[in-house]
Order: C-alpha cells, then sequence, then structure tokens
C-alpha cells in the first residue's frame, strides 16, 4: 500500500483551472519531488493535500484512508505537516515554544489543569520540553532554544519550522521550497538534514523546489507540473532530462 495516493485531483478559481486531474503515488520512505514554472500550481496542489482548500473532484488516501476535504487538523492527525514557502513562525515565541506548539497535538492536557497548575500539568510540560529540546538537537538549535524564533538568521528559521512540522510526528512531510533564500553552504547542510530526517525519523517526504540542484541530489522521483497539470513524472534523473521538461523551464 502507498503512503499517499492522489486521483484527479482538480480545483478551480473563478472558473479558471488551478490544478487539473493531478495524480501522484508515493512510496513510504521516498523522497519524493513536486517541481514545475512558477504559477504552475504546486503551492495549490499542498494547500489540497492539507485541507487548506477543499478539491473539486479527486481523491486523497493516506496509507489507505481516505482525507479528501477533511480539516487541516484532522489531517495533521492523521499522518501529514508541512512547512510554506514564505516562512510561518510564531516570531515572538522562543525557539523552544515553537517546537511545544506542534508537540500539544500528542500531549494534551485540558484548559483547567492549566489554569489550576495541576500534576498532570506539569509532567505533560516536562515531557514536552525534553522532545522539544531532542528535536531541536536535530537542528543544532538545542543552544538557542530560549532565543525569539525572530532573532534566529534565516536558515535556521527554516529548520525551526521543520523542527516544528516532525513535532506533529507525521507519516509524511511537505516541504514548500525549503531551500529558498538559502546560500549554497546553508542548501548543502539543508539536504543532508532531510536525508537525516527521512532516515532516523522513518519519514516520507514530498518537496517543492526551484534548486534543481537539491532536486537532483536527493529526490529518487519527480512530477512535473505545467499550468495545473502533470506533464510528467519518473524517475528524477529521466524527468530531468526530459525535452519536455527543459522547455517548460525555459519558457519560465
Amino acid at each position: 500500500m502507498a503512503m499517499l495516493e492522489v486521483k484527479n485531483l482538480s480545483i478551480s478559481f473563478g472558473g479558471l483551472k488551478a490544478v487539473n486531474d493531478f495524480h501522484v503515488t508515493i512510496e513510504k520512505g521516498q523522497l519524493y519531488g513536486l517541481i514545475g514554472p512558477n504559477g504552475a500550481g504546486k503551492t495549490t496542489v499542498f494547500n489540497l493535500l492539507t485541507g487548506v482548500y477543499k478539491p473539486d473532484s479527486g481523491s486523497i488516501e493516506l496509507n489507505g484512508v481516505n482525507i479528501t476535504g477533511k480539516k487541516t487538523i484532522d489531517i495533521n492527525q492523521a499522518g501529514i505537516a508541512r512547512t510554506f514557502q514564505n516562512i510561518r513562525l510564531f516570531k515572538d515565541l522562543s525557539v523552544l515554544d515553537n517546537v511545544k506548539v506542534g508537540l500539544h497535538n500528542h500531549h494534551p492536557y485540558s484548559t483547567l489543569e492549566g489554569i489550576l497548575r495541576a500534576p498532570r500539568y506539569f509532567k505533560v510540560e516536562k515531557e514536552m520540553n525534553q522532545r522539544a529540546l531532542e528535536l531541536l538537537k536535530v537542528f543544532d538549535l538545542d543552544q538557542e532554544a530560549d532565543f525569539k524564533a525572530s532573532n534566529l538568521p534565516y536558515g535556521k528559521q527554516r529548520k525551526l519550522e521543520i523542527a516544528r512540522a516532525l513535532a506533529t510526528d507525521p507519516k509524511l512531510l511537505l516541504l514548500d521550497e525549503p531551500a529558498a533564500g538559502m546560500n549554497p553552504n546553508e542548501t548543502k547542510e539543508l539536504m543532508d538534514t532531510i536525508r537525516f530526517v527521512r532516515d532516523n525519523f522513518d519519514m516520507t517526504i514530498l518537496l517543492i523546489e526551484h534548486d534543481m540542484k537539491l532536486v537532483a541530489g536527493i529526490c529518487e522521483r519527480l512530477t512535473v507540473l505545467n499550468f495545473g497539470q502533470v506533464l510528467t513524472e519518473g524517475e528524477t534523473s529521466a524527468v530531468l532530462n526530459d525535452p519536455q521538461v527543459i522547455t517548460a523551464y525555459l519558457g519560465e
């Protein structure tokens, strides 16, 4: 059974087909890339997969369970987490507290327990602090745990967003242009981090990316979108040498 099975996914805005009959099959443990020119519909696909938009037609299955049209929080709890092209952190919170926001999905205590500072509140907070620090250490952010998120350098903010997504304990991680705005050294470090997350967190990863060096270096398979439709798909080396793909990018 595939980790993610998407069939005939479509959505229109104002009569314009933003995504038309999109399909993809991603196996457990794969590093899969979704590429295409600007405006091709890539982020719209992510928004459909995470419940930001409801599709006009088509289906989305995660480990054989139909999650089509479910609310974002339900999809997250089912096992899909994401990052965003434009970093979305709680910038006035600490680095540690940003990760703890994600952990609240799996370490709940009631509002009353929090207000009364009941024993369970302290137990859960201790567990979350420990887990958050473990995640931060993976990304070499544990020394900045008490920093405000807004005070981190850009590249570290990107890493923090991935750490927060992992805190929700996903099965499938969606990364929307994780290398955007990074210099070459930061991009190389990010590639190593993505591989580490896949291998050590038993993670399946789908990423959108414009950096073809990163795509060629880590993605095992690719789907190419153009004007909202699948242009081609297959193993990375074959796709990147496909004349249709080269033409689509040259015409961007």
